[in-house]
């Protein structure tokens, strides 16, 4: 201790405040104003009965807003308690994604946690961030340099690659930041080469074990590369992370949230998901030659798409850690506005296709923009069992067989219709008149249970003689002629398991995209009741989307495959067991898939009445419980959903307040 200290008493004893003398001052504050507040109590209880009730419930009111307060202060500042304010006495007009944000900002409390964390990470990694540069606005480009500047992790190096800019500021500003921070390293390109090449160029400044891709108007969060070296602390072997983003106006508005699913590699064949913030394994993007040129616009598509033919080890962060700036003549406003990077999205899948020995061929959606649609193609005629469960109602029956026989192109398949019980003569006779009719592809195989739809499902997989297998309601109806070949072609690729399609009401509207776990506990359908004209959360109504699980109602898997996983599960005897089998697919290894470019009409549930029965609801409740055993832990996190959207309905909308 100086002797300055000694002669100062109120300065030595500053000096000698500990965690521990400061959590003993604390909690002798506390102690003292708790018995204050019980002597104020007490004598409130003293007071006459009418007049001490009111006193007593207004002070316990006061005291409860008081806590909640002091709460808020603590865990969110000044500027969290303001914002409880405004909404709860309806101060501000917010959408739901302004109040989202605010449930998820980074507070003062989140900062100094993410400094002490990663003291304590085990491993640091060096993240290079590529910055190409040409010509920004000087607003835009200051704006993003701050945004690296103010990050949490302080392990990063910016490589700057300036693109032959003729904007003089350029030069003078990216001097200027270089010269404040050591961690900046800059090369100014002597020959403008577009995007792939100033991106190589930085690349090539990069000592980090991971690159992260940063456009030159676009802003990162201060802990988005906090979040990327957590991460990589946890899981050392990753060679590729990407993040949730959203777009920030000229206002700095945020708004158009992309809230992601984990790695889904035929979503992504249909568009550039992954996108911002995309970070990855520095040797493995050299490895593969980095940028390729003659693809700018979809450069890191194409560089994503040869990189994860060489890896798996691949993460998702469910975070917004990237603000995509949307100004006139940028992508992030109008993809319209840069039409080659169309063209070039559709040669790297084209290529990417061929590089794997893909029979297939890959188009844009019609009036969509970075939108893709991939048509395999197999080798000879495989054969398709297409096993229908039916009881009477011969009416459904009979729309359903007549579609699947004279709307259909391929024509190898056969239809098995499995009888449970019926009685009518009007099915009996429709039975007689279809096997009279198609006497090579059509057959009833009998089974008189009493109802349980796996069993008639596992009942009709015996009799297929098909190496795929279409599980189908008998209240589904044919629109489209390639139906039936476009589903085969998906179902034989090695890696799928389960492929459906988009059914529709009668009145157009959608019953069913795929399955989201979760929804009201177990499982609904994506999109359901949405228009048939909407694309959906970023256009998922249009394009081949990973998902989940999909509808038995129209499901088509390889035979083998179904066999491989045990069939439907006999114990789920009428809800769940579509969802319970594709579920075990995924955990084999499959992705399951809805093509919903495809569309059928589904008289729903027309075989089956309503739960109303006190035996129904006891057989649902049972199968409920028993979903939840087994698959508890993925029905809340479905990996191709996003814990910030809802569970409680099928829409896709944002969860403001998740339980």
């Amino acid at each position: 201790m100086s002797e300055a200290t000694q002669n100062d008493p109120v300065r030595a004893t500053k000096e000698k405040l500990t965690l521990p003398v400061i959590l003993r001052k604390f909690r002798t504050l506390i102690r003292i104003l708790s018995n204050l507040l019980l002597r104020l109590f007490s004598f409130l209880r003293g007071l006459p009965h009418r007049g001490g009730k009111i006193l007593r419930n207004l002070f316990r009111e006061l005291t409860h807003r008081g806590l909640k307060a002091l709460r808020i202060i603590h865990q969110e500042g000044w500027l969290g308690l303001w914002y409880a304010f405004q909404e709860r006495f309806h101060l501000a007009d917010l959408d739901v994604y302004e109040l989202w944000q605010r449930r998820h900002r980074l507070t003062s409390r989140d900062r100094n946690r993410i400094k002490k964390a990663i003291k304590q990470l085990p491993h640091r990694p060096l993240i290079s961030l590529l910055l190409p540069v040409y010509n920004t606005e000087e607003i835009w480009l200051k704006k993003c340099l701050d945004s690296v500047l103010g990050q949490l992790y302080p392990y990063w190096e910016l490589c700057i690659a300036d693109d032959a800019s003729t904007a003089k500021h350029i030069r003078r500003i990216v001097k200027k930041y270089a010269a404040r921070d050591r961690r900046i390293r800059v090369v100014f390109r002597e020959v403008n080469g577009h995007i792939s090449a100033a991106s190589n160029s930085a690349l090539a400044l990069a000592t980090g074990e991971y690159i992260a891709l940063l456009d030159h108007d676009d802003e990162l969060t201060p802990d988005a590369l906090y979040e990327i070296a957590s991460l990589v602390s946890c899981h050392s072997d990753v060679d590729m992370i990407y993040s949730d983003e959203d777009k920030i106006d000229t206002q700095g508005k945020r708004h158009c949230p992309f809230f992601k699913p984990d790695w889904s590699p035929d979503t992504f064949l249909s568009l550039m998901y992954t996108c911002h913030l995309g970070v990855y394994r520095t040797a493995l993007v050299r490895r593969i030659g980095g940028f390729r040129e003659g693809f700018e616009g979809s450069q890191d598509y194409d560089l994503v798409l040869r990189l994860t033919e060489h890896t798996d080890r691949i993460r998702h962060i469910p975070k917004v850690l990237y603000h995509w700036r949307s100004i006139p003549a940028s992508s992030a406003a109008n993809f319209q506005t840069k039409g080659y990077a169309q063209d070039a999205g559709l040669r790297a899948i084209r290529e990417a296709l061929q590089r794997r020995g893909e029979e297939a061929s890959v188009e844009s959606v019609e009036g969509m923009s970075g939108r893709y649609r991939v048509r395999y193609r197999f080798q000879g005629r495989p054969r398709v069992s297409i096993v229908i469960p039916t009881r009477d109602l011969s009416a459904f029956l009979e729309t359903c067989l007549k579609s699947i026989f004279e709307k259909t192109a391929y024509d190898r398949f056969e239809v098995i219709v499995v009888d449970n019980d019926s009685r009518e003569p009007e099915t009996l006779d429709l039975f007689r008149r279809w096997k009279e009719k198609e006497p090579s592809r059509f057959r009833v195989a009998p089974l008189p249970i009493a109802f349980n739809f796996p069993a008639l499902i596992n009942e009709g997989v015996r009799n297929a003689e098909g190496d795929l297998v279409l599980l189908l309601n008998n209240d589904i109806e044919v629109l489209s002629e390639d139906w039936l070949s476009e589903m085969a072609a998906q179902a034989l690729r090695p890696r799928i398991g389960a492929v459906g399609v988009k059914l529709l009401y009668p009145d157009d509207t959608v019953q069913h995209a795929g399955v989201v776990l979760g929804i009201g506990g177990i499982a609904g359908h994506s999109h359901k009741y949405s228009a048939n004209d909407r694309p959906g959360y970023f256009d998922r109504l249009r394009i081949t989307a990973n998902c989940a699980a999909v509808t038995a109602a129209c499901l088509m898997v390889k035979k083998a495959r179904f066999q491989e996983v045990g069939g439907f599960d006999e114990a789920l005897s009428v809800a769940f067991n579509d969802v319970d089998f594709c579920l075990k697919l995924l955990k084999s290894g499959y992705y399951n898939l809805c093509l919903s470019h495809l569309t059928l009409y589904h008289h729903e549930s027309q075989t089956r009445g309503p739960e109303d029965t006190v035996e129904k609801q006891l057989r649902f409740k049972g199968e409920i419980d028993l979903m939840k055993e087994r698959w508890g832990s993925l029905l809340k996190n479905d990996p191709f959903y996003s814990p910030h959207l809802t569970r409680d309905i099928e829409d896709f909308s944002i969860c403001v307040d998740p339980t």
